[in-house]
C-alpha cells in the first residue's frame, strides 16, 4: 500500500494541504496550446495521488482556467483545498488592464470566480498583486467580509512586501503569501519569508521548477512555442539562456548522484527550507507530475543542501525574472 502523500499546514488557523500543491495556470494560458482532456486528466490524477491543493486565478485564460476546475470540482469538491486569485485585470482578449484592489472590485471579482468554478466557496483567496492605489487596509478589509459572508476561508496575498503583510495581518489573519521562489529565486529569503515567519503566514512558492527551466528541458529559446510568454522573460532570451545552463548542469550532476531528477532535486531543496512552504509547480503531463511529486520522498543532506546553495555563487543567474514592465508591478 502507499504511503498517503504528506501535509504541511499554512498559517496558525488551521489551512492543511498537501506538501506539494499543482499550479494550473499553464493550462489555460502562456505557456503555447494546450489540450482540455489531457489537463483534466492531469487534475484528476493530482488529486488521485493525494495532490489536494489546485491553484488558479481570474486571470489565467481569462476566466478559462477557472472553467477548467469547475469541470472537475463537479464532482471531486470534497477534500480539494482550492486557491484563486483576483487582482490583476484582462480585458477579453487577454490585454492586461491594471490591478485593481479596490474592495468593490473585491466582491465582484470573488462572486465571478465562485461563479465560474461553480463552487460556494473558496478556500484560499489571494490578492494577486497588491494595487499601489489602493491602501491594502482596505484591500483586506474587503477580503474579510467575504470571510464573513462565508464565501471564502482563508485569505492570502501574492508578490506582497514584508510591510505589506504586517498592515494586511493587522486587518485580518493572513494564511499564506505566495510568491516565486526558487533556487534561481531567492529574493523572498531577505523579506517577506521572514516576515510571513514573524507573523506566522504560510509560504507557496510559486514557478518553483524556475518555469520549467530548472528541470533541464528547456536548452534552446526556439524549443518554446510563439506564444510562450516565456520568450519575453530575460533569463530566457538569447545570451542569458545559454549563460544559466551552468546553474542547470550542477545541479543535474548532483541529481545524478541522488539518482533522482533534477526538477526532484530542486523541489526537495525548497520543501527542506521550511515546513512551513508548499510548492505548486505547474505541468501538463501525469508522467511530470509523478516526478514532481516523487520529491517529497527525498531526504536531502545539510551538506547537500548547502552545495546546491553553493552553486548559486559559483553560477550566477543572468537576467531578471521578469519583463522591466512586470518588474514594475511586484509589491517590494
Amino acid at each position: 500500500m502507499s504511503l498517503p502523500f504528506p501535509r504541511r499546514t499554512l498559517g496558525r488557523q488551521g489551512l492543511t494541504v498537501s506538501a506539494i500543491g499543482l499550479g494550473c495556470m499553464g493550462m489555460s494560458d502562456f505557456y503555447g496550446p494546450s489540450e482540455e482532456a489531457g489537463n483534466l486528466a492531469v487534475l484528476n490524477h493530482a488529486i488521485d495521488i493525494g495532490v489536494n491543493f489546485l491553484d488558479t486565478a481570474d486571470m489565467y485564460g481569462v476566466g478559462d482556467n477557472e472553467r477548467l476546475l469547475a469541470k472537475v470540482l463537479r464532482t471531486r469538491r470534497d477534500g480539494i483545498v482550492l486557491a484563486t486569485k483576483f487582482g490583476n485585470v484582462r480585458a477579453a482578449n487577454g490585454d492586461l488592464l491594471g490591478i485593481d484592489g479596490r474592495p468593490e472590485y473585491v466582491t465582484a471579482a470573488c462572486d465571478a470566480s465562485l461563479q465560474r468554478l461553480g463552487v460556494d466557496h473558496i478556500d484560499l483567496y489571494y490578492q494577486h498583486r497588491v494595487d499601489p492605489n489602493v491602501p491594502i487596509e482596505d484591500t483586506v478589509g474587503a477580503m474579510a467580509r467575504l470571510v464573513e459572508a462565508g464565501k471564502v476561508r482563508h485569505l492570502g496575498l501574492s508578490e506582497a512586501s514584508g510591510s505589506t503583510l504586517r498592515r494586511a495581518a493587522a486587518v485580518h489573519p493572513i494564511a499564506a503569501l505566495q510568491s516565486e521562489y526558487s533556487l534561481w529565486t531567492r529574493d523572498v529569503e531577505n523579506d517577506a519569508l521572514r516576515a510571513c515567519r514573524e507573523l506566522g503566514i504560510g509560504f507557496v512558492a510559486y514557478s518553483p521548477l524556475g518555469r520549467g527551466f530548472l528541470t533541464g528541458a528547456i536548452r534552446q529559446l526556439d524549443q518554446l512555442a510563439a506564444d510562450d510568454r516565456r520568450r519575453l522573460h530575460p533569463r530566457f532570451q538569447d545570451g542569458n539562456i545559454d549563460h544559466n545552463q551552468a546553474l542547470v548542469a550542477a545541479v543535474t550532476d548532483l541529481a545524478n548522484e541522488r539518482d533522482c531528477t533534477a526538477a526532484q532535486l530542486v523541489l526537495a531543496w525548497l520543501l527542506h527550507r521550511g515546513a512551513d512552504i508548499v510548492p505548486i509547480p505547474g505541468t501538463r503531463r501525469i508522467a511530470r507530475l509523478d516526478e514532481n511529486a516523487g520529491a517529497v520522498r527525498i531526504d536531502l543532506t545539510i551538506a547537500e543542501q548547502r552545495r546546491l546553495e553553493e552553486m548559486l555563487d559559483t553560477h550566477a543567474i543572468a537576467g531578471t525574472r521578469y519583463p522591466a514592465s512586470q518588474m514594475a508591478a511586484l509589491n517590494v
